[in-house]
């Protein structure tokens, strides 16, 4: 037996040497083989002796672990986000704010990865828990993806507790064989590399997250002063020599001159690297200069992340045709020639409304110019006017509503056209569409592709028709498309929607005016629709944030009969009108007076502590006014606190808020 242990320990170390040199440091020092061959033997020798197996086996990341959901993980320290910066004019204002602070900093310039952030933690070296960002506090549990990425380590070269962030990605090569097979099986193409990555992390099966082969970079110590390190690159140093995967790119700089020139090379250097990256992050290395500069409410003041600008592709404007939103609203959108921008096949993009298109002078025929803002939603940016031959045809904006003829509608002022038809097809549609998403009801499988279909097959023609579809289970089973599976998990998401606090229903309603914020605002004051429904128009201007426009719209869509009609079917199909939320508790110090937050309190994130206020009631603002009544000042608070004590506003220092808290909290 000791030969079996001794065994399985050496075939673990040469595969685990293997992994390290070909996906870390890009090296080969055995065959594919070789490695083949003591894979097999590992898996048959830990298959019949389980016990010896040991925890950073190779052979835990060939996948194979379901899970049935998601697990939310908090973290210990928040993942904040940088800001973003798209010129180099932001980037020398970076630079001069820092010195006018009195330092005049070394910079770490690296490279933005574009990928998912994971949060990984270890304990005495073991991988113990691997987390996507989520909201900055709290995250996902991912580890049994993570466990398949064998640039990522199972165990460190040294038993030690620590949590490092990093970037998980997928590159090009990989993207390219995927979608080769993905075309031979008649499945749909992965688009780019991001979407990629984020959709094979996000797998229940791990061994789908396994033949995708992601990799990852890692980039962040949170806590370095715990390991006595005193700059950036001695943390990406420390990590490298654990066994992380450190970006080689990575380049201590002097000054801003040196970032903007490290930029430009990277820029140049970017469509030559095997991965994708959409900008530089620029750091402070000197970690006690960093923690003197703070943080505002959001972001680090040592830090930013310089963005490369959007990919600008020719394409042909072919055509404007109009589309209805739920409203009523007239939107004229581009038809293009599909073309490929940053990984993405671009066929449409919106045009806003008739002054929009007249501004940038378009005519269908023209060639233009299209990129996507923001890395993401596609505009056209201009036209090629030197490139017009004479066919192109002026744009003329319709009259009439393109789906039911009823004549448009432009108020004065305003510079959308609508169609005032309640019963427009297109309008329903987009009411269904609003109905089901994530912020009103959250029907998983009701997508908007789905709901036109099953609109334009009969079976949803109105919101109460969504929650009779189990009658119809049989023919859409039948559907080309669907199938058995597919069609009971639509069914229980929708037998799920009916158990919503009822601020979701009340978005969902599609009252005009109502955000997801409005609505839990109303929901919290009047705890049921019941309530919400007999509230008279005078009451509801009575209520913050709710004048004469919005109050009207809601008492009146609340006399309508149809409106009406619609809700008592609603409550007969048993949705829930009832708001689920934790009732608001008064206090006499808190409930109704206005804070402003400032800095970083001990122990508690600025949204935690606004949570905690809001929960009595409380007002918490960004800005400071004559009509704040406290302003929470935290370390290294910004001009807020100024402001605070020049109009003589009562400060709340870091141990007022904290014996606050633990007041209100029964800590």
């Amino acid at each position: 037996m000791e030969n079996v242990k001794q065994r399985i320990e050496e075939l673990t170390s040469i595969l685990n040497e293997a992994n390290y040199n070909y996906y870390v440091l890009n090296k080969s020092k055995i065959t594919d083989q070789e490695f083949d061959k003591y894979l097999r033997e590992l898996e048959i020798l830990e298959e019949k002796y389980p016990e010896y197996a040991k925890v950073d086996s190779p052979t835990k990341r060939v996948g194979g672990e379901v899970i049935e959901r998601f697990e939310k993980v908090r973290h210990n320290i928040p993942m904040l986000s940088l800001p973003d910066v798209f010129s180099e004019e932001e980037i020398i204002n970076f630079g001069e704010k820092i010195q006018k602070e009195n330092f005049n900093p070394e910079y770490v310039c690296e490279l933005k990865i574009d990928g998912l952030s994971v949060s990984l933690k270890y304990e005495k070296g073991v991988l113990i828990s691997a987390a996507t960002r989520g909201n900055g506090l709290v995250g996902e549990n991912i580890l049994h993806n993570v466990k398949t990425i064998k640039s990522i380590p199972l165990k460190l070269n040294k038993d030690i507790d620590i949590e490092v962030r990093g970037e998980i990605y997928m590159d090009f090569k990989t993207l390219e064989k995927l979608n080769e097979k993905r075309k031979k099986n008649n499945e749909p193409l992965l688009q780019n590399v991001r979407n990629a990555a984020s959709g094979s992390i996000r797998q229940l099966d791990s061994k789908i997250a396994a033949e995708r082969k992601l990799n990852s970079w890692i980039y962040h110590l949170p806590n370095p002063e715990d390991y006595g390190i005193k700059t950036h690159m001695e943390a990406l140093n420390f990590m490298k020599d654990l066994g992380f995967k450190v970006n080689p790119n990575n380049r201590i700089v002097k000054n801003i001159d040196e970032i903007i020139s490290f930029i430009k090379e990277m820029g140049e250097k970017r469509k030559s690297l095997e991965y994708a990256i959409d900008g530089i992050v620029i750091k402070v290395n000197d970690l006690d200069i960093q923690k003197k500069l703070g943080f505002t409410s959001k972001y680090p003041r040592w830090a930013i992340a310089y963005k490369f600008p959007a990919e600008e592709v020719y394409t042909k404007l072919t055509d404007i045709i109009f589309t209805v939103g739920r409203t009523g609203r007239i939107t004229p959108n581009a038809v293009l020639e599909p073309t490929l921008v940053m990984g993405s096949t671009i066929k449409r993009a919106t045009l806003h409304n008739e002054d929009y298109v007249k501004e940038k002078n378009l005519m269908i025929g023209d060639t233009v110019v299209i990129r996507k803002a923001g890395d993401v939603i596609p505009e056209v940016v201009r036209v090629l006017f030197e490139r017009r031959n004479g066919s192109e045809k002026p744009f003329k904006m319709i009259d009439k509503c393109p789906i039911c003829g009823t004549n448009l509608v432009k108020k004065e002022g305003q510079v959308d056209y609508f169609c005032t038809n309640v019963h427009c097809p297109a309008r329903k549609i987009e009411a269904l569409i609003h109905f089901t998403s994530r912020h009103a009801l959250d029907i998983d499988g009701l997508g908007d592709e789905i709901i036109e279909d099953f609109f334009n097959t009969g079976y949803i023609k109105s919101v109460e028709d969504i929650y009779h579809l189990d009658k119809h289970k049989q023919d859409l089973e039948n559907l080309e498309g669907y199938g058995t599976k597919s069609i009971n998990k639509l069914l229980d998401a929708i037998e799920n929607s009916k158990k919503r606090s009822v601020e979701r229903l009340l978005f969902g309603l599609g009252i005009s005016g109502i955000g997801d914020k409005t609505a839990l605002m109303l929901a919290k004051k009047y705890k049921n629709l019941e309530n919400i429904m007999n509230a008279s128009y005078e009451e509801l201007i009575e209520i913050k944030d709710i004048g004469p426009t919005l109050g009207k719209n809601i008492f009146e869509f609340f006399k309508d009969e149809k409106n009406l009609e619609l809700i008592k079917k609603l409550k007969n199909l048993g949705l829930n009108f009832e708001y689920l939320g934790e009732a608001e508790k008064y206090d006499e110090l808190i409930t109704n007076k206005k804070f402003v937050i400032t800095g970083t309190i001990d122990n508690y994130s600025r949204d935690e502590i606004k949570k905690i206020l809001e929960s009595y009631g409380a007002i918490v603002s960004e800005s400071v006014s004559k009509k704040t009544n406290y302003v929470i000042v935290g370390e290294n608070p910004g001009s807020k606190a100024d402001k605070a004590r020049s109009l003589d506003i009562e400060i709340w220092d870091n141990d007022k808020i904290l014996s606050e808290i633990n007041r209100l909290t029964g800590k």
